[in-house]
């Protein structure tokens, strides 16, 4: 937790104000250890003091990502490495046979997923029309051939009426004809859709198994110290510190669809983030399992400071503010830093008090940083608040009682309680911001033996 470094404001305490009181009406003689000043004008800075962890710029855990032996080793333990830069290749046969399965059932999808269904032809309605037209000629012409007459006129209108049952048959035919093929159009289109929903599963599947058998060259995530061995998996790919990269297959995995990534994972065996051991003896014929943590990578080019800010002193931290950091592990030595970045997000500590993490970065003209390692710990001093120039008084003469802050004003050799606001709270001295006036002479020491009223010899 952290703790501001004022000391906290006595407290009088009523009974002993009364008997202060009572010892001074008896007695001329002023109680010892009291001391009047004057108030002036000084530079008074608020520091709030907080527990500090060194962290790496950068660390990464390389995992596995399949049941595999170690083939090749590029690099040795303790070596400096570039992103990218290859450090080890496994084999894995699970991993070459996963991705020729995946192959062969994307063919066979590929294949099956060609669908064209025969539609109707409508010639054979055009060839029955040009069949009737031409009886209907026919019979036309030899009614014409007919005398005037009751023949004639009936064999008119038999061929009128047999045009105009003609001409509904065709309509009708034509428009079941049309239906017919729309439902047929629509039945290809739903097994085409169909065709691609499975070609889109084998296609995840290719896409994750091509994955895996490319993450068996293992690569550098980021430039840094290789450290064979680390952290267990935890799941989460970072660029910060405690990241985890089983990051090839990791990566691959996240352009498959959201709704096909469980199935593409599980096609492959699992991902890199699953819960795997620590391989601790890194050598050619290791096997290992799917998820192992091989080696860390870590970046300490620039070290940076994680310190826990408690709930009341935070409101306070702002970007940019200064600060000095003191280590347990190099006594005496002071860095300067600033303040980047202000977790939004709390951490509840084990006793169910709240804290944000506080993010600084080292001035790069401070003192040398040889020696400085990643997790030591460190006190880190926050200059949360400077006032240039206050109306301040030293830290020991201002008090709090159950009506608040106050100091005793010395006028004419008698102490009265004076209420007053505070403004920034140093070490040594404490801004006031209301109450008094610079030359005014008030109570520095020994504040809790004095009582209303009380004469008080400067």
């Amino acid at each position: 937790m952290s703790t501001r470094l004022p000391s906290r404001l006595p407290t009088l305490i009523t009974v002993f104000v009364l008997a202060a009181g009572g010892l001074s009406g008896c007695t001329n003689d002023q109680p010892t250890g009291i001391e009047v000043g004057a108030v002036e004008r000084a530079t008074v800075t608020e520091v709030v003091e907080a527990p500090a962890t060194f962290t790496a710029r950068a660390s990464a855990s390389v995992s596995s990502p399949a049941a595999a032996t170690v083939v090749s080793l590029a690099v040795r333990d303790g070596q400096r490495v570039s992103a990218g830069q290859e450090l080890l290749r496994l084999e894995s046969p699970s991993a070459r046979s996963t991705l020729q399965q995946a192959e062969q059932a994307d063919a066979a999808a590929s294949a099956s997923g060609r669908v064209s269904l025969p539609r109707v032809d409508l010639s054979l309605v055009d060839q029955a029309d040009r069949t009737a037209d031409a009886a209907f000629a026919q019979t036309s012409k030899a009614a014409d051939a007919l005398p005037e007459g009751a023949l004639r006129s009936a064999t008119l209108a038999q061929l009128a009426a047999a045009r105009a049952d003609h001409a509904a048959a065709q309509r009708a035919a034509r428009q079941t004809i049309g239906q017919l093929n729309a439902g047929l159009g629509s039945l290809g289109r739903l097994a085409a859709s169909l065709a691609q929903a499975q070609r889109a599963q084998t296609r995840a599947a290719v896409i994750a198994a091509q994955a895996a058998v490319e993450a068996l060259t293992v690569r550098a995530p980021i430039s840094g110290t290789v450290t064979f061995g680390g952290a267990a998996p935890s799941g989460t790919n970072s660029g910060a510190s405690g990241g985890s990269a089983g990051t090839d297959l990791s990566a691959a995995l996240d352009q498959v669809p959201s709704s096909l990534r469980a199935q593409a994972q599980s096609l492959v065996g699992g991902s890199a983030g699953s819960n795997a051991s620590i391989v601790t003896d890194l050598a050619v014929g290791t096997p290992v399992s799917a998820g192992s943590a091989l080696l860390t990578v870590t970046d300490v080019s620039e070290l940076g400071l994680s310190a826990s800010i408690d709930e009341t002193d935070v409101v306070m931290v702002r970007v940019g503010v200064t600060a000095e950091i003191e280590l347990d592990a190099l006594p005496g030595m002071r860095y300067p830093a600033v303040v980047r970045s202000v977790d939004l997000q709390p951490t509840t500590s084990a006793r169910g008090g709240v804290t944000y993490q506080v993010r600084l970065r080292l001035d790069p003209a401070g003192p040398s940083r040889t020696g400085l390692r990643p997790g030591m710990s460190a006190v880190a001093r926050l200059n949360v608040r400077t006032a240039e120039q206050a109306i301040s008084v030293p830290a020991a003469a201002v008090f709090r009682d159950e009506s608040g802050d106050a100091v005793w004003l010395v006028n004419d050799g008698v102490a009265q309680r004076r209420p007053v606001t505070l403004g920034a709270q140093g070490a040594e001295r404490i801004e006031i911001v209301k109450g008094l006036a610079v030359g005014d002479r008030v109570v520095i020491r020994g504040a809790d033996k004095v009582g209303a009223g009380q004469r008080v010899t400067p």
